[in-house]
């Protein structure tokens, strides 16, 4: 899947490592240092992914993600070195498809690129089934099967599933799931949402291999983990 992919960072180091390794991987790279260029290539390009660096010299990064996606159907991706947790969930809640701490690895990059570029290109119409291993998930029917056998979830396991499978690949933060999920005049606490997880696990993983399906992205949220 060859795309075209704005890199957005002062340091020309990693502008240079970056471009290095998605040309690797066939894509084309276009490159900006700033906020106020960044937004004038993304309207000049149309890329389908921008690589985007929070520590910019002219604004804060995080301000520039709901632009971004304002520019069109735009894959964003945060490459950054601040690795508070704070700083993930406020990129992930404003739109970014994932986030990448740096020092990166290169292979991890490029599949979590690859994973969210598929998700983009997922049509709407598209039939909603998940499948990993043995585990297969209906969207529409609501149904769950792990080995041909249904898994009887309850409508919260159902809702949240449903809610990772539709981002199968990519961080969903905890906010997000409460918010989806949970309905009424008080957010519910984290720890409701970690009970059905909990559940979900039990139900839809191999004995053993937890973790296997649902990945827990500390502090963060959890990611749905595709067959590649």
């Amino acid at each position: 899947m060859s795309a075209k992919i704005l890199v957005v960072d002062d340091e020309q180091s990693i502008r240079r490592l970056l471009r290095n390794t998605l040309e690797r991987a066939g894509h084309q790279v276009i490159e900006a240092i700033d906020g106020r260029s960044a937004l004038a290539m993304a309207t000049a390009e149309r890329p389908n992914a921008v690589l985007l660096d929070l520590g910019l010299p002219d604004r804060d990064g995080l301000e520039l993600v709901p632009l971004l996606k304002k520019e069109g159907d735009t894959v964003i991706l945060v490459v950054s070195a601040r690795d508070a947790t704070d700083q993930k969930v406020a990129a992930l809640d404003l739109g970014a498809a994932d986030y990448v701490t740096k020092p990166f690895d290169g292979e991890e990059l490029l599949a979590r690129l690859r994973v969210a570029l598929r998700h983009r290109g997922v049509s709407e119409t598209a039939p909603k089934i998940f499948r990993k291993g043995d585990l297969e998930v209906d969207l529409d029917q609501r149904i769950a099967r792990r080995g041909g056998v249904e898994a009887h979830l309850t409508r919260k396991e159902h809702d949240v599933l449903a809610l990772l499978a539709a981002n199968v690949g990519r961080v969903v933060t905890h906010q997000r799931i409460l918010a989806a999920a949970w309905t009424g005049p008080e957010e519910a606490p984290v720890e409701y949402l970690r009970i059905v997880i909990r559940n979900l696990r039990q139900k839809i993983e191999a004995p053993g291999a937890v973790g296997s399906v649902i990945a827990n992205e500390l502090g963060v949220g959890y990611r749905l983990l595709g067959d590649h």
